[in-house]
């Protein structure tokens, strides 16, 4: 299985020093389209996104992540502030419960 990084440069950058690729994303309807493509992508086991990036398409993320097996999780950009997720809330959205 492989793991893939989406997300800003710095971002991309910090993870393909650490041997992870990526792709460099400037809009999240673009970062989408990549995460799609990945999800099908029977190889990709794990896909990292920016938090940055997934503010604005987290509902189409929880949808994908109800109906692909692939990983979508969002780490923290460079210089991000903490914030609280609701994780019960999103499984709640994934189970459809």
């Amino acid at each position: 299985m492989k793991v893939f990084t989406v997300g800003s440069k710095s971002f991309v950058t910090s993870f393909q020093l650490a041997g992870i690729a990526g792709t460099v994303s400037s809009t999240p309807e673009i970062a989408l389209d990549e995460i799609k493509k990945l999800t099908e992508d029977s190889d990709v086991g794990l896909i990292l996104v920016s938090d940055d990036i997934t503010e604005s398409i987290n509902d189409e993320l929880t949808a994908l992540r109800a109906e692909k097996s692939t990983l979508v999780f969002a780490l923290p950009a460079s210089g991000s502030e903490k914030t609280e997720v609701d994780y019960r809330l999103m499984l709640k959205k994934i189970l459809g419960v």
